[in-house]
């Protein structure tokens, strides 16, 4: 496999996840499943709630705002917890529970899978009012994704 990609800031592809804006900078078809790459600014409201992946390791590289991680635990109340700024750079492997939530109103943050597969539970969502990650459980766990419990409280 040789390739070479660079795609700036809204050259990717736009599509709806839940209610946001996703922008997918690199597919896992153009990897050649190696990795998939997205760009998105989350809301507070738009975390997940704690779950864990067993097909893929997870990195974040936080653009804009101040983001916080649960990680390592079944259970939000016994996750480690880490806050995360601009620049920084978050990763978790497959098997390691985790969510994330900002900590400011939103966050421009850089969302990296290897292998690139997961690509396709979040383009078949689609538009929605709000985040219903139950309602989903059956198609997440075809993708080697399981909820573990609730996501982080959020404030206004």
């Amino acid at each position: 496999m040789t390739i070479a990609l660079i795609r700036n800031p809204g050259e990717g592809t736009p599509y709806r996840y839940f209610s946001s804006v996703q922008e997918q900078v690199v597919s896992t078809t153009e990897t050649e499943g190696a990795v998939t790459a997205l760009r998105f600014t989350m809301r507070r409201e738009d975390a997940p709630p704690l779950h864990v992946h067993t097909r893929e390791d997870e990195s974040w590289v936080i653009l804009s705002g101040r983001v916080r991680f649960w990680i390592g635990s079944a259970s939000l109340a016994e996750c480690q917890v880490h806050d995360a700024g601009p620049g920084a750079y978050v990763y978790s492997s497959r098997n390691m529970p985790h969510t994330l939530q900002p900590l400011t109103k939103t966050a421009e943050i850089l969302v990296i899978n290897n292998p690139g597969a997961i690509e396709g539970y979040f383009r078949s969502v689609g538009a929605a009012d709000a985040r219903h990650d139950a309602a989903h459980a059956a198609d997440l766990a075809a993708y080697g994704v399981s909820l573990l419990d609730d996501p982080p409280p959020h404030t206004p």
